[in-house]
């Protein structure tokens, strides 16, 4: 590895420990090293393996299109040549900030000048049997060795996780049944109609899919649903969502919402900083706070936290991206989908599972999302995401028609008041979208590569 020409400042820390030996944890250390940092590196995981990638386990590990020894995001020389301390298969069990030190689960404690968040998120889990759950290579390759011709499944959750190894299941020949709560899977996020397409794909490949389905306990032969019902299943994976690996923070006086609560340089506390799944912060781009747990903002955040650790201070402000791989579609976003106004389809075609679709939230494009498409098909979207363009301008720029098409009653739907609208249009149209960037440039977007 080749370090930066440029040295850290003066007075920046010695001893960084960072806690979470995962994509994050990895990122920030290599970060620290190229940005010059000659001081010890502590890298601490609870898993006794030295850091791996997480996407593949429900997609290539769990069909068997990969063996576990393609896990690894550094070869043992690469991991040597940071002069790493690194504590595998050991926990942080609390923190002292006024002692800057980390209490780890083997009894001794790490002093640290500058520490490093990442530890992460854990799968939730319902009541009664222990069910599968995935997260780690382990989970993977047990949950692997229960799907085939002639085994059924019943998968708890059809978001993109529940999904993803639904689809897996499916294609192995297990008998899978897909149970979600929600009317449409997915809707939340990319909005019903969408949700509504890529369900069907279930449907079409022989999944019984089940919405509007809740399920109040595991059971040893399947899951009681809260009609009292049983589904029967020989395998249960529990698909529910996460919740973040903060407990051994707790009492330590870091803020703790959802998350380690971050400002938007990724910062919990002089010289405590997040990254990753387990960081909720401030995203200035977006104006709002959010938590994102997907790999290329795992890897993004550790850089920027790593970085302003050692003095950088520049905002974090990335355009989230994530993808998906589900039967024989590729699913790629750009953006922040949740909490969307209005969803577009601007290119191809909804029945032909192939499109390019926009999200506008208020009166900004916020989002973008292609299904079967090639990345090329993004690219112009998310540069219109990063430069924080207004929704009518994204939509004119490419042929379509935008705010100012809609009519009155729409735009007061959006902007509040005709008025409203109309003074903004001004604004925008008196400095001009260069200068409205100049206006911001204390915020420095960040694009995913």
């Amino acid at each position: 590895m080749t370090a930066d020409t440029t040295s850290p400042p003066a007075g920046t820390p010695s001893r960084v420990v960072i806690v979470g030996a995962s994509a994050a944890g990895l990122a920030a250390a290599e970060t620290l090293r190229r940005s010059g940092h000659t001081g010890t590196i502590t890298l601490i995981g609870d898993e006794a393996s030295a850091p791996y990638d997480r996407p593949p386990l429900s997609k290539e590990i769990l069909s068997g299109a990969w063996t576990p020894d393609r896990l690894p995001l550094r070869t043992q020389d690469d991991l040597d040549s940071l002069g790493l301390d690194a504590r595998y298969g050991c926990e942080a069990t609390g923190a002292d900030l006024a002692a800057r030190t980390v209490l780890l689960s083997d009894g001794t404690e790490v002093a640290y000048d500058g520490l490093i968040v990442a530890t992460g998120v854990r799968p939730r889990q319902l009541p009664g049997t222990a069910a599968h759950t995935l997260r780690t290579l382990d989970d993977a390759l047990a949950l692997k060795d229960r799907l085939g011709p002639g085994r059924t499944l019943a998968v708890v959750g059809a978001g993109f996780l529940g999904a993803e190894a639904a689809a897996v299941a499916a294609g192995l020949g297990t008998r899978v049944t897909l149970l979600e709560p929600a009317p449409v899977p997915l809707a939340h996020a990319v909005g019903e109609d969408i949700g509504r397409i890529l369900s069907r794909a279930h449907l079409e490949h022989g999944v019984d899919l089940r919405t509007r389905t809740a399920v109040t306990e595991v059971v040893p032969d399947g899951v009681r649903l809260a009609d009292g019902s049983l589904v029967e299943a020989e395998t249960v994976l529990v698909a529910v969502g996460s919740r973040p690996n903060t407990e051994w923070l707790t009492g330590s006086g870091l803020p703790l919402d959802d998350g380690l609560v971050c400002d938007a340089f990724s910062a919990a506390a002089p010289g405590v900083y997040g990254a990753g799944d387990v960081a909720r912060w401030h995203n200035p781009l977006f104006d709002t706070s959010m938590r994102v747990e997907h790999r290329a903002n795992a890897t993004e955040q550790a850089m920027a936290a790593a970085r302003n650790l050692l003095g950088a201070q520049r905002p974090f402000a990335p355009v989230p991206y994530f993808w998906s791989d589900q039967y024989d579609m590729k699913i790629r976003a750009y953006g922040h989908l949740r909490g969307h106004d209005e969803v577009r389809i601007v290119e191809g075609s909804l029945e032909a599972r192939k499109f390019t679709a926009v999200y506008r939230t208020g009166s900004r494009l916020t989002g973008a999302l292609a299904v079967g498409m090639p990345p090329k098909s993004l690219r112009t979207w998310q540069q219109a995401i990063t430069a924080r363009t207004a929704w009518s301008d994204a939509l004119h720029s490419h042929g379509l028609p935008g705010t100012e098409d809609q009519g009155e009653e729409w735009r007061r739907g959006v902007f509040g008041s005709e008025a409203k609208y109309r003074r903004l249009t001004e604004i925008k149209t008196a400095w001009g979208p260069k200068n409205l960037l100049r206006h911001n440039k204390n915020i420095t977007p960040t694009t995913n590569k």
